[in-house]
């Protein structure tokens, strides 16, 4: 052993690569605001234009929501610092029946989210091929999509942690761009009509909020990785804080511009799905800027899926742990990830993109799997709210009451917010299937876990007592 000034050399011990694999405090409020900023965003202006510019009110209060969700998340992590974020304190209030049926949920949301995100990365990726939109193409691109991301999780938690970490940089190019220049080029008469859906103006917020709230999926993901976090009590309530701000100064100032420099009508086109670069082209005058914009947009996506793919295995993992879902979850490879909690959640995303797109269209594909993620999100988050009120209510009895009002007032607002946006998650359109196909597509997914639950009951663990507020 070679030795320096008379000692030996240290040699890492396994604690210590352990924690040097873990996220550090930019890498973690990177996934953060790369799970948040993803595609949705990108996608947003297409997706909610047929609302109206009335559709920048649902988004100003899906913020209130999001920054409500990571205020309460943050609290949460404090609490319970374990891995498994709303499934984790679902089954710390409530029981494992109750914490099982909220992983399952969760599950599905990552997955299938996963699919809602590379419709709309396909959107900017065919800027340059597949021009002509055809079907077996656009399945092609979503397959690489999402199984590149695949890869790089496989690699192991510190190459993931990297990519993650430029990924969220080089997103951020589009969105300043829009959020600072764009600005400039808004112009007042594109705000009206003010509401060109034929609904009230509170059935129009409330339709558009519930698509929005997809943009905002990924406050928790910290919190559901907290077992990939360095020093989580501290680091996973300011990652969930800082990347949920950032994201949402971003995302109101761009989507003012976007809606600004193009009227409703034209943003509701099919040739403008790729809404950044058409906003980008709109200020150009030319194609240059688009093209730039739709590569910063494919680069996000790729981030996000990269984020979301990780989180697809972790929440299944935690769950393995405590014996509530299949052990081959919770085993880890070499690399120490859970591979076929990566693989399986992948393969699951691939079939609902090519079912998906099989039976419709590209802009009924994106908008029912983000209105379905949109449910099978919100339950955990109410369930987590439930929780966060039950222990508040708790500590209060025992007289800890630091912060009583402030957590209880975050609490029930994250709370009604989750109820409002399960409430909206509907469709537009005149068939009923269309228009509930969002409830369908979840309740069925949800059924699916009936099996696994009673399969599992033997082998679950009692939750540990819950510790004390801090």
């Amino acid at each position: 052993m070679t030795q320096l000034a008379g000692r030996p050399e240290a040699t890492p011990t396994p604690a210590a690569t352990a924690e040097d694999s873990r996220l550090n405090l930019p890498q973690s409020t990177a996934l953060v605001m790369g799970s948040i900023i993803g595609v949705g965003i990108f996608s947003l202006p297409y997706a909610i234009a047929s609302y109206g510019p009335i559709s920048l009110v649902a988004m100003g209060l899906a913020t209130v929501g999001a920054v409500s969700l990571a205020l309460l998340f943050a609290v949460l992590s404090r609490r319970i610092p374990a891995a498994g974020g709303p499934y984790a304190y679902a089954r710390a209030g409530f029981g494992n029946g109750f914490g099982f049926s909220q992983a399952w949920l969760y599950w599905i949301t990552a997955w299938a989210g996963n699919a809602a995100i590379v419709v709309g990365w396909v959107y900017y990726v065919q800027q340059f091929l597949n021009k002509g939109g055809s079907t077996i193409g656009s399945i092609g691109i979503a397959l690489v999509g999402l199984w590149i991301p695949a890869a790089i999780n496989l690699s192991g938690v510190r190459n993931m942690g990297l990519f993650q970490l430029w990924s969220t940089v080089l997103k951020f190019v589009p969105l300043a761009l829009m959020a600072t220049l764009g600005l400039f080029f808004i112009k007042a008469g594109n705000f009206t009509p003010w509401n060109t859906s034929g609904d009230s103006s509170l059935a129009a917020i409330g339709g558009a909020m519930a698509i929005c709230l997809f943009s905002y999926l990924g406050v928790e993901t910290a919190a559901v990785a907290a077992g990939k976090v360095r020093d989580p009590e501290r680091n996973v309530a300011k990652s969930t804080i800082y990347g949920t701000l950032a994201s949402a100064a971003v995302y109101l100032l761009s989507l003012v511009a976007v809606f600004g420099i193009l009227p409703a009508a034209v943003l509701s086109q099919d040739n403008h799905q790729a809404s950044y670069a058409a906003a980008a082209n709109e200020i150009a005058g030319g194609s240059w800027l688009g093209y730039i914009v739709a590569i910063a947009v494919i680069i996000s996506g790729l981030g996000a899926l990269n984020g979301w793919t990780m989180i697809c295995a972790e929440m299944p993992l935690a769950a393995a742990k405590d014996g509530l879902f299949p052990e081959s979850f919770g085993s880890l490879s070499s690399r120490g990830v859970p591979t076929f909690g990566i693989i399986s959640s992948t393969a699951l995303a691939s079939v609902a993109v090519v079912i998906s797109y099989l039976g419709a269209s590209g802009a009924t594909v994106f908008t029912t799997l983000v209105l379905m993620t949109g449910i099978t999100s919100a339950i955990p988050y109410a369930a987590s709210a439930l929780a966060q009120l039950k222990w508040r209510v708790t500590d209060q009895r025992k007289g800890h009451t630091p912060r009583f009002a402030l957590d209880v007032g975050v609490a029930v607002v994250a709370l009604l917010m989750s109820l409002a946006f399960v409430w909206y998650s509907r469709n537009s359109g005149e068939n009923w299937y269309v228009v509930w196909g969002p409830f369908l597509m979840a309740g069925g997914a949800a059924v699916l876990g009936v099996p696994v639950y009673l399969s599992q009951r033997s082998w679950m663990t009692e939750p540990a007592p819950v510790p004390d507020y801090k």
